[in-house]
């Protein structure tokens, strides 16, 4: 059976500077998500519909309901603090 074990970045304190880039990069990672379903046949649709090929998603990431770019919001930042934890350092 399958037990994700995520590294724990509870402890990674972030600069205002990179917390502001979250954002941006939910915002990328949407429109990679939202390019790759194009390019698999999907469209927009009310309700997703996986035989169809219909997503509500399919949509700028600025139309997104909360909680799907919270989804995003996420994923960028645990990325952001495991490249942190890992020693890795985020300049501009």
């Amino acid at each position: 059976m399958y037990e994700p074990k995520p590294i724990d970045t509870s402890d990674v304190i972030l600069s205002k500077e990179i917390i502001s880039l979250t954002e941006k990069i939910a915002e990328n990672v949407h429109d990679i998500w939202a390019a790759g379903k194009i390019t698999e046949g999907w469209t927009y649709g009310i309700e997703k519909n996986s035989t169809m090929k219909t997503t509500p998603c399919l949509v700028p990431y600025s139309e997104l309901p909360e909680s799907e770019k919270e989804y995003d919001r996420n994923t960028a930042m645990e990325t952001i603090k495991l490249i942190v934890k890992l020693g890795y350092q985020i300049r501009k």
